[in-house]
């Protein structure tokens, strides 16, 4: 067996926004929100399924599926690769756009019905050392929680290092299986759960078309083209910096050319990163620049 890796677009909406295993996203949801018995989720309606075509040619740093129960309560799972500018303020704004999209103007509030936003992480974003941190609203003084419709949950994946003999719970196991896939042979033996299973057997490249296999190795592929026209377009400003340094013969006319060559080259590269429509967000992130010098462009 060869498992494809849980970060990769193509593979995370498949595995999570299958209509037909929805045990997957259903067994996922119930082992991190810990939902037992009349509050675990027997069904779901996954509101952006998986469909190949709206993927290929596109550059994803950001990718998620949403759903709702049989209660009407709203989840979303999201995976994120790379850390953005004013994540929290982002997470904030998804969350409650999901949550104020349930009524329209006029309608009753008490229609309202909680939201759940579960991110996935590669990188971490809270001095929380466990891997799982849970976020309410609270009074700070006394802890009582009278706004109880919207919960955060993330997973960060680098402060999850347990290894597969040592995993205790279900919710152990689908991180191990987030942060893993892709480097596993086999499901580990001591996996039980049906929709882990079947995230598994979704994960299982001998179970993907060679049509979905080139969308899902186009993703990898496009990340390296990217991280290579960045370092390209660096060596390049380096060299032309320090050629017209030296024809001034100063050392200051050096500092100067190496540093505006440096800068012609990350404006190149941002130009570039847009016309890959890739988010201003990441551009400033891999650049350095302000997103009003890449507006600039």
């Amino acid at each position: 067996m060869k498992f494809v890796s849980i970060t990769n677009d193509i593979a995370f909406r498949r595995i999570f926004g299958n209509e037909n295993k929805k045990s997957v996203i259903i067994s996922f949801l119930n082992a991190v929100l810990d939902f037992k018995d009349e509050k675990a989720i027997q069904d779901v309606a996954i509101k952006n399924p998986y469909q190949l075509p709206e993927y290929s040619g596109g550059k994803t740093t950001i990718v998620d599926v949403k759903a709702t129960d049989h209660n009407g309560n709203s989840f979303l799972v999201e995976m994120q690769i790379a850390e953005v500018k004013d994540f929290d303020k982002r997470v904030l704004y998804y969350a409650s756009q999901s949550y104020t999209d349930q009524i329209d103007r006029g309608d009753s509030y008490t229609n309202l019905k909680p939201t759940y936003f579960i991110g996935i992480l590669n990188f971490e974003a809270t001095q929380n050392t466990n891997y799982l941190s849970r976020h309410k609203i609270y009074d700070i003084e006394t802890g009582e929680q009278i706004i109880r419709n919207m919960e955060f949950t993330f997973i960060e994946l680098p402060k999850f290092n347990k290894a597969a003999n040592e995993l205790t719970s279900i919710v152990e196991q689908w991180i191990y299986f987030l942060k893993n896939s892709d480097n596993l042979n086999l499901m580990p033996e001591s996996i039980t759960d049906k929709g882990l299973k079947d995230a598994f057997e979704q994960a299982d490249q001998h179970n993907w078309s060679k049509d979905d296999l080139w969308e899902y190795n186009k993703v990898f592929m496009r990340e390296q083209d990217e991280r290579g026209r960045f370092e390209l377009g660096m060596e390049r400003a380096e060299k032309k910096g320090i050629e017209k340094g030296i024809e001034k013969g100063l050392e200051k006319g050096l500092e100067k050319g190496l540093e505006k060559g440096k800068i012609l080259a990350l404006q190149q590269t941002a130009k570039s990163m847009l016309n890959e429509k890739i988010s201003i967000d990441i551009i400033t992130k891999i650049t350095g620049l302000t997103e009003a010098e890449i507006q600039k462009l």
